[in-house]
């Protein structure tokens, strides 16, 4: 089997990142996804229901990184 029908075999795993691959310091999370470095380096290597649980808590994790780039920005 060559590396092209091995790649068609493989299911494709959900990410969610959007290519803005910026990392803050303060808060330890990409500013594009909201994963943590941790998150993202073993991101292909999680089970399903790792990955599920980690996209579950991003949307919370975005909007407070949000908000809190809001204050800093008006004070």
């Amino acid at each position: 089997m060559v590396a092209s029908e091995l790649a068609q075999d493989m299911p494709m795993i959900e990410t969610p990142c959007v290519n803005i691959c910026t990392l803050d310091a303060r808060i330890g999370l990409c500013l594009g996804c909201g994963r943590t470095i941790d998150e993202i380096a073993r991101w292909a290597t999680m089970s399903p229901s790792e990955r599920i649980e980690v996209m579950r808590e991003l949307p919370s994790r975005l909007a407070a990184c949000n908000a809190a780039k809001a204050t800093a920005a008006m004070g």
